[in-house]
């Protein structure tokens, strides 16, 4: 990427953008993983919405980067009825500006956010969750 970057017709990456990135991050993890998350959506938003705010008590919207949305798998029982989609909301303003703070490559820290806010959901370690960030390539 050196100095021959022409910087005056790069753009922000935009929604699309970093859906492409996530779904790329998602492929890349392990199939094990992955297997577990059947029926996952994943979403890129701007910001979480107000609503979400809210409960969340967020001081800013830039405070938070991802956000799983469904029934936990510990919590989830095979008698319960249908339920919503399990959903994991990206949020790309926030991310914008943790990359642009941090020295982290976006694919990274997509994965990163990816990573954490499925595994949180599945009772994972962090030690899980670093060992399945790794395996996908992100050190």
């Amino acid at each position: 990427m050196g100095s021959d970057m022409d910087w005056d017709n790069v753009r922000a990456p935009s929604l699309a953008d970093f859906e492409r990135i996530a779904d790329e991050a998602f492929a890349r993890l392990p199939e094990s993983f992955r297997a577990r998350c059947e029926g996952l959506i994943i979403r890129v938003e701007d910001f979480p919405d107000d609503e979400i705010a809210a409960e969340m008590e967020l001081e800013s919207p830039f405070e938070l980067l991802g956000l799983y949305q469904g029934i936990s798998h510990v919590e989830r029982s095979v008698m319960e009825p249908v339920h919503m989609p399990d959903m994991v909301f990206l949020y790309r303003r926030p991310m914008l500006d943790y990359w642009a703070e941090y020295d982290e490559p976006l694919g990274g820290l997509v994965t990163h956010v990816l990573v954490h806010e499925i595994g949180h959901h599945m009772g994972l370690s962090d030690d899980d969750m670093h060992a399945i960030e790794e395996a996908a390539g992100r050190g």
